[in-house]
């Protein structure tokens, strides 16, 4: 049974819901619920020695993984059922979850509208548009928050982060991932350049399957687990994730910033 977070979230851990991705589209946040979301303000989050973070669409648990190695305790949310979620884990709408109790949060909404291949099919359309909708709701409460998205995504001055800058691989293949990340505090500078040398990792697709399109034969399983940094999702979720080494960067950078935002308030 799951801890009680403090928030009334209206819904019980692991729940199954019947709504889709689909349930999304055009989606918009009512002044009112605006008015609610900056009730919510951090100053009303009590002093911890470790800091709380809701992982919004939060999939299979790669980016948690990485603010919990940075020192958070995480709290999941997903509109689909996520058995190998590490953490403590709601299946909810992310836009409706009570945020009420947080010193932190991360959102990577879906991608697939701002995918290079979904361009160039002209299939935008077919997917929700939800980054300008969670970057409102997420800047209302008025605390620190990172939206993780696909490159090409239209994230202000956002991060991009690679698996070359981390070292992530497996045998000879290096893992070039590239993903953005909007900042709330402003733009962080990446902890070094990326490396596109060797031969890169393909985690998209089937693990173990054929790519006719790229002419890649992909690797297995075992190696995408190996390459992400990651043991304990299937290939299907690995495909999907965020290799946790980005997400203990950031979380490292987060909590001195919440670390001296609490201090100067105990000094107002």
């Amino acid at each position: 049974m799951a801890r009680d977070t403090g928030c009334s979230t209206g819904v019980a851990p692991r729940k199954r819901q019947t709504k889709s991705w689909g349930s999304y589209a055009g989606k918009d946040i009512s002044p009112g619920r605006l008015k609610q979301l900056k009730a919510t303000k951090s100053g009303k989050v009590k002093y911890m020695s470790k800091p709380k973070l809701l992982d919004l669409f939060c999939g299979a648990g790669g980016a948690a993984m990485g603010y919990h190695r940075a020192g958070f305790e995480v709290v999941g949310v997903d509109i689909k059922p996520q058995p190998h979620y590490p953490f403590e884990f709601y299946q909810a709408d992310a836009l409706e979850f009570s945020l009420v109790g947080y010193d932190a949060y991360h959102a990577s909404p879906p991608c697939q509208r701002y995918s290079t291949m979904t361009k160039k099919w002209g299939r935008q359309n077919n997917h929700p548009d939800l980054i300008a909708v969670v970057r409102d709701v997420l800047s209302a409460i008025g605390c620190v928050y990172v939206i993780e998205n696909v490159v090409g995504s239209p994230l202000i001055n956002p991060l991009m982060l690679c698996g070359t800058m981390f070292g992530l691989g497996s045998g000879e293949y290096k893992l070039r991932r590239h993903r953005l990340f909007e900042i709330s505090s402003g733009i962080l500078f990446p902890p070094a350049s990326c490396c596109h040398t060797g031969k890169a990792l393909p985690v998209y697709g089937h693990a173990g399957g054929k790519s006719k399109r790229d002419g890649l034969t992909f690797p297995g399983t075992d190696t995408w687990r190996g390459g992400m940094g990651i043991d304990w999702m299937s290939g299907n979720e690995l495909a999907e994730a965020i290799p946790p080494a980005y997400t203990e960067y950031i979380g490292n950078l987060l909590i001195k910033e919440i670390v001296a935002n609490q201090h100067s308030l105990r000094l107002v």
